[in-house]
């Protein structure tokens, strides 16, 4: 008989390690289907149910704004999960969300996959205990977490990070450069705003606002590109960039090629500062958040970094600017290092090599998938 799975992601990041995941599992077993809570790259694999850009926020205090709303999503997927009788749910990143789906889909017998593990070594570690009751398979993608979870006891499986299959690009920086247009005497950075809205409207402006400063201070022949995340819109970021004296284009997709075409970039903290980092592109991380998240967050969060790059090498690979210290005068000085100084860029291909190394061989999507059917098979 085949079997269904309930899959549930809400950010840009989980949707692609979603969508691989899903795509790995039909490989094994064709029949398998799919239903519950997506982006458009795991609907494309086939799933059916409800839209994850309803639950996508930033930030405690943002959060609390949307509350209500993230509210009646949960109980839509609530009764979605009742009608469709699923064999297995699996559950993406998206930790408070998901831990309140798990003590319900608990109290049905449905055994409970997660995939990305909520970030339990930076805050909240009390969240633990909590998992362990909950989840019946953990499979993470950080070699540090797998011990934090055997400790309490969890069935915990390491399967290396999906993004180091995907971010895989073997052109040079020239020949990036050629395929976008650009000359070898351009200058090209990167900018990456985020992939939410709210992340967005308050990153892109201090960028591009930033990156003016710069264009006064460098004597390089400055090229920008700005890379759209596949849920934001193009007018979005064209209603932001509108009037700058700048060299600016936007691209959707294809953000390893810009990176590997760009000298620096500038990164909203994120996933997207280890991809980064796996295509080998020394960078600046930034970040702002209204200052109630902040404050609450920095009593919450226990760990020195917040961007990934910086967290799994266990020491600064990359700058990393927060709330007041991302100015655009800071901005500029960070990047114009990033640009000219040889001991920024030889340590950041130092850290990234071994953020590389330390992340597994590979196959990721593919083990995450055996180990779904596996509990699959058995229910």
């Amino acid at each position: 008989m085949a079997k269904k799975v309930f899959i549930v992601s809400g950010e840009e990041s989980g949707d692609k390690h979603g969508s691989a995941l899903m795509e790995s599992l039909k490989g094994l077993d064709s029949s398998i289907s799919f239903v519950g809570m997506g982006g458009d790259r795991m609907r494309k694999s086939g799933l059916s149910g409800l839209d994850a850009s309803r639950v996508s926020v930033v930030g405690i205090s943002e959060a609390l704004k949307k509350l209500p709303g993230i509210m009646g999503v949960l109980k839509e997927l609530k009764k979605l999960f009742l009608k469709e009788k699923p064999d297995c749910v699996v559950l993406i990143d998206l930790p408070d969300f998901n831990l309140r789906f798990a003590s319900f889909v608990k109290k049905h017998g449905v055994p409970v996959v997660y995939y990305i593990s909520p970030q339990v070594w930076a805050w909240r570690e009390s969240r633990i205990k909590k998992i362990a009751a909950l989840v019946d398979k953990m499979l993470v993608v950080f070699p540090f977490e797998k011990e934090i979870y055997e400790r309490e006891g969890v069935d915990v499986e390491f399967v290396g990070h999906p993004l180091t299959d995907m971010v895989k690009i073997d052109k040079t920086r020239n020949e990036a450069k050629a395929e976008l247009g650009y000359n070898r005497q351009d200058c090209v950075v990167t900018l990456l705003p985020g992939s939410r809205e709210e992340e967005v409207e308050k990153m892109l402006p201090l960028m591009i606002e930033s990156m003016e400063v710069l264009k006064h201070e460098s004597r390089w022949r400055m090229k920008y590109i700005v890379v759209c995340a596949g849920n934001i819109s193009e007018e979005q970021i064209e209603r932001h960039i509108e009037g700058a004296d700048l060299h600016i284009r936007v691209m959707k997709g294809n953000m390893y090629t810009a990176l590997r075409a760009s000298l620096a970039a500038v990164v909203t903290s994120g996933t997207a500062t280890l991809e980064a980092a796996l295509v080998g592109t020394p960078h600046l991380v930034i970040y702002k958040l209204a200052a109630s998240s902040y404050l609450l967050g920095k009593m919450l969060i226990g760990i020195k970094h917040i961007g990934l790059p910086n967290i799994i090498a266990g020491e600064e690979v990359v700058p990393e600017l927060i709330q007041g210290a991302a100015n655009p005068k800071k901005i500029c000085q960070e990047t114009l290092h990033l640009l000219e100084d040889s001991v920024y860029m030889d340590r950041a291909a130092r850290g990234f090599a071994k953020i590389r190394e330390s992340l597994g061989t590979g196959g990721a999507s593919l083990k995450a998938a055996q180990a779904v059917k596996k509990t699959l098979d058995a229910s």
